[in-house]
């Protein structure tokens, strides 16, 4: 059985009796003497890389994304018989750890403060005495109320982090109850939490039915203080509404990682807002322990086991 392993990471899993692998250029179509490959491992592959493959490879019959999110394998147009695994757990502990820095970014102002330091000024209004509390700000972590909406693993790193600098999480899932010792309830129940929230995360993954959910009946439910960050996909959030709410004085700010278009075009109006962090979907791409995981996966799949993060 032969396995494709892309050129953008280094892989090396414990193969199987049986199992060879190649190597090949996620930005270039499959080599002709690949064609015949029984499984596709996929990471950072471009999209007409991704639609040749799903044509020309009529042997693949298991696609390995180490993405955390398969929509770019299922956009691909592979045959419906194809199984398609994500690499949940390979971005927790690196998407969580970039979600607090844009956290803190945003509690602390340093948007504001490397623009100041950009033009040469200082920013006193900024730095100096400030108030221990500040009803009606988004200042610190200290009792803030943080909504995260996607609650699965990397939320399950990452609420242990905020709770440590004094947040109060509550987490959104499909289903409700208690998760890592922090209360989850479904998506029902979210209108309710956000008027108190004072920073909104959102970790859904791209799927048709989060196209666009956070939009303005999200956004109008919030406090003109309350930040948003976005570190799940792109897809899931309406910019224009976020842009208008932020103009208007709605909402005091967002920090985002991803984007409907990436890169985010030039003309886009989010790069001109002081209120608005950008980072250009940085927060994962590092997928820690894909080799494992793969040779987790190839062992299932020739024993005829139960592979790990199936795609429904």
């Amino acid at each position: 059985m032969k396995v494709l392993l892309p050129d953008t990471v280094p892989l090396d899993p414990d193969l199987p009796a049986g199992v060879t692998t190649a190597v090949y250029d996620v930005r270039r179509p499959v080599p002709g003497e690949h064609t015949d490959a029984e499984v596709l491992v996929v990471w950072g592959n471009t999209p007409e890389n991704l639609s040749d493959a799903a044509q020309r490879l009529t042997a693949v019959r298991w696609v390995q994304t180490l993405a955390a999110g398969p929509d770019a394998v299922l956009a691909a147009g592979f045959a419906s018989g194809v199984v398609v695994t994500a690499g949940l757990g390979l971005h927790d502990r690196t998407v969580a750890e970039h979600t607090l820095g844009l956290v803190l970014a945003a509690a602390r102002r340093l948007n504001r403060l490397v623009r100041a330091q950009i033009g040469g000024r200082w920013a006193g209004e900024w730095g100096g005495l400030q108030p221990v509390d500040e009803p009606g700000a988004f200042r610190t972590l200290r009792d803030a109320n943080v909504v995260i909406w996607g609650f699965g693993g990397i939320a399950a790193r990452l609420a242990p982090l905020l709770a440590a600098l004094g947040a109060r999480v509550t987490g959104v899932a499909r289903g409700a109850g208690e998760r890592h010792g922090f209360p989850v309830v479904t998506g029902t129940d979210l209108p309710g939490l956000l008027p108190e929230t004072d920073l909104l995360i959102n970790i859904l993954p791209a799927t048709p039915e989060t196209a666009g959910i956070l939009g303005a009946a999200i956004l109008e439910r919030l406090p003109e203080h309350a930040w948003v960050v976005n570190v799940g996909r792109g897809a899931t959030l309406d910019e224009d509404a976020l842009l208008a709410a932020i103009r208007a004085g709605r909402l005091g700010g967002a920090a985002l990682d991803v984007f409907a278009e990436e890169p985010l075009p030039v003309t886009s109006g989010l790069w001109d807002e002081p209120d608005v962090i950008i980072t250009p979907h940085a927060a994962g791409g590092r997928p820690e322990g894909a080799s494992a995981l793969l040779g987790e996966n190839l062992a299932a799949y020739l024993s005829g086991g139960s592979l790990r993060n199936v795609v429904s």
